[in-house]
């Protein structure tokens, strides 16, 4: 991501640098091409292909409309740029029924149109010396961590064989006829959570210009997402503290909690699934952007921000619901502790609806979808209380989400939720509105049983229960250390000292299911702390001390126990997938015609969508939208009938694979399956475990 920094800088650093940064991503991509096949290698064409699709279109028009003075902002403007131009991309791509081919042309013309406004935009930015050497240690560590993650990454499984799915379909297929193309069934419908296909969209052309396959993109794009995560993550705390000590704060912070904590990279390891990109990069992204705006930056930056929204909205919908909150809370904190300060809230204000707007929009198109759901039953409700029954607390027929669940995720989140009050000592500072207000805004969902329960009613317990990863506990944490960095050496001594004591004792709870949770009292703390600390900064008006180098330093002094902690338990997963299919099965799937639709049992079927351009008739139910078109558990229904079921007859198995159109079916000798009627079938393919058998074979 170095040549970013190239693409951005103003003209008057001259034109030559600016061609050799526009020419870099496409130069190393030959690099890598022209090289022996390696880990090196793989990792060079990703991330050329990455910074084309992700970086280099955003950057040209950052260029030509004049470059934020942080260089993190302006990673974030860039990335929302970029996705803006990809979503216009694919919309022309489905509407013309083409291919991928298509959308890569649209933004290679874009990019050259694009080229020479940014050429010759002459725009004067001040150059932060200080700033500039921090980013270079900043992208130092990016790279280091990166490399971290590359060496974890091991078998795709989980939630990350159905993006695969898609995005392979989106890849391969020669006419994408509609934004359904990527779905998992032929006559299936959209999910309501990735009804754009935008981020799977971005990872099919990565693939594309990379010329990988889609599997080795999902398996490895979130190490080359890292760095760009650490710029935008620097950004929002670069704007918002109008400092690099900030930004070094929140960096550290986010890469503690999120990161070190969770076994050395945590989060970060799953960055390229869009869940994750939207957490770890389109909403830090948003704030960064929200941030550089209300502190006065160009008003160039709103548009920015309205793409950003847009492009959260579009990943993942429900986070730009989520983070809309913290927001809200934001505002109204700023207008107690500073009501005068109209001009910040005035630019605030402004904020809200660049994420809001496109939101509701996103809503209205999808409103059929929404529809078209299956209402939840007082049983499904049931089920899903009991499935997250160690997250809760119920009370009569309300539940919340139980504080020692909040608390869980280690040292930086307890200290995080301690350090809320503290805000109150700089509650003039923009920081301490978000800190508070986000908090609080949160906190009241999440806390009060009636509020969580409708909210979940709303948009799912499943979701619901992530609300609480949107509390600003990086910024809190960083406005903590910067605070004890007032106390130089002291300050860095006692945040060293609380960061071992903390991960001695919270350590963190990281289990699907809770435990023994996190120190519910911490959000205690920070529920009727931080309201106390409204209420006593509105009194007080405190100013508080600028950030200072003291400050970036006792952060990095709490996380270094933290970061040894994690990477003491840093491990490769490379268990082997039980249900993986085998070589032979998969060349013979892949000379099927795409598109067709197969039949097997779910576990089978959910890797050969991922694995081969074709479509199944059914999937595990966890992982399909809940919708009358999906119809998920039916078609479970039928697969048990078909496999499993001694007394359903052959004419009725032959009914089943007549419904869903089936073209072969897939059997896992491993399990149990009809041999007399498949025996009725042409076998087109046989191993040791698997067998496919064509259900109406060419004459």
């Amino acid at each position: 991501m170095a040549f970013v920094s190239a693409v951005v800088l103003p003209a008057r650093f001259g034109t030559a640098r600016f061609w050799a940064a526009v020419f870099a991503a496409p130069a190393l991509l030959g690099i890598g091409r022209l090289l022996l096949g390696s880990s090196f290698t793989l990792a060079l064409e990703l991330a050329a292909a990455g910074a084309i699709v992700l970086v280099l279109p955003g950057a040209l028009i950052v260029r030509a409309l004049g470059r934020p003075p942080s260089l993190g902002v302006a990673a974030a403007a860039a990335l929302a740029w970029s996705l803006a131009v990809l979503f216009l991309a694919l919309v022309v791509t489905f509407a013309s029924e083409a291919n991928l081919s298509l959308t890569l042309a649209v933004v290679i013309l874009f990019i050259g149109a694009a080229v020479w406004p940014a050429a010759t935009a002459a725009v004067s930015v001040e150059a932060d010396r200080d700033e500039r050497r921090v980013l270079l240690w900043v992208l130092g560590a990016a790279v280091v961590f990166a490399g971290l993650v590359w060496w974890v990454d091991g078998t795709i499984s989980g939630d990350a064989l159905f993006h695969l799915a898609r995005v392979r379909k989106l890849e391969t297929f020669q006419v994408l006829y509609s934004v359904r193309a990527a779905n998992e069934f032929v006559d299936g419908g959209l999910h309501p959570g990735y009804a754009f296909p935008l981020w799977h969209g971005a990872l099919a052309l990565v693939s594309r210009i990379a010329g990988v396959d889609p599997a080795l993109v999902v398996g490895h794009f979130a190490a080359v997402l890292v760095p760009l995560a650490f710029l935008v993550n620097y950004g929002a705390g670069r704007a918002l503290f109008r400092s690099w000590a900030g930004g070094v704060a929140v960096l550290g912070a986010q890469v503690a909690q999120l990161g070190f904590a969770r076994a050395g990279v945590g989060s970060f390891e799953f960055l390229a699934l869009p869940a994750t990109a939207a957490r770890l990069l389109l909403a830090p992204a948003v704030l960064a952007l929200a941030f550089a705006l209300a502190q006065g930056g160009s008003w160039t930056l709103l548009p920015a921000l309205a793409a950003a929204g847009a492009a959260l909205a579009l990943v993942h919908p429900t986070y730009a619901l989520f983070l809309a909150l913290p927001l809200g809370g934001f505002l109204l904190a700023r207008l107690v502790l500073a009501p005068r300060d109209r001009r910040t809230l005035f630019r605030l204000a402004w904020s809200l609806p660049a994420l809001v707007v496109p939101f509701g929009l996103y809503s209205l198109w999808i409103m059929p979808v929404l529809n078209s759901t299956i209402a939840l039953t007082d049983k499904d409700r049931a089920r899903a209380l009991e499935h997250y029954a160690s997250q809760l607390d119920v009370s009569g027929g309300h539940y919340r989400l139980a504080p020692e669940a909040i608390a869980r995720g280690g040292a930086a989140v307890v200290a995080a939720l301690v350090a809320v009050p503290l805000a109150a000592l700089a509650a003039q500072r923009l920081w301490a509105a978000v800190v508070l207000g986000g908090a609080l805004a949160v906190l009241v969902v999440v806390l009060v049983p009636q509020a969580f329960t409708a909210f979940s009613d709303e948009v799912s317990l499943s979701q619901g229960r992530r609300l609480a990863i949107f509390l600003p506990l990086s910024f809190a944490l960083a406005g903590g250390m910067l605070l004890a960095g007032r106390f130089r050496r002291a300050g860095v001594a006692a945040a060293l000292a609380a960061g071992i004591v903390l991960q001695v004792v919270y350590p963190g709870d990281f289990g699907y299911k809770v435990a023994g949770g996190g120190p519910g009292w911490a959000v205690w703390i920070a529920a009727f702390g931080g309201g106390a600390a409204l209420l006593a900064g509105a009194w007080l008006r405190r100013e508080g001390a600028e950030p200072t180098r003291w400050g970036a330093l006792a952060a990095l002094a709490f996380v270094i126990p933290v970061a040894v902690a994690g990477l003491a338990h840093l491990q490769r997963d490379d268990r082997p997938d039980p249900y993986a299919l085998s070589p032979g099965l998969l060349r013979e799937l892949r000379s099927i015609q795409p598109r067709r639709v197969i039949f097997a049992n779910l576990e089978t079927s959910y890797r050969i969508a991922a694995y081969a351009t074709l479509y199944v008739a059914a999937d595990p139910p966890a992982h399909v939208a809940r919708t009358r078109l999906n119809h998920p558990y039916h078609r479970r229904l039928d697969v048990v009938r078909f496999f499993f079921r001694k007394d359903t007859t052959d004419a009725e198995r032959m009914a089943i694979l007549d419904k869903y159109i089936a073209h072969a079916v897939v059997v896992d000798k491993t399990r149990p399956y009809p041999a007399h009627f498949l025996g009725t079938l042409r076998k087109a393919y046989d191993d040791e475990r698997y067998a496919v058998y064509l259900v109406h074979p060419p004459s």
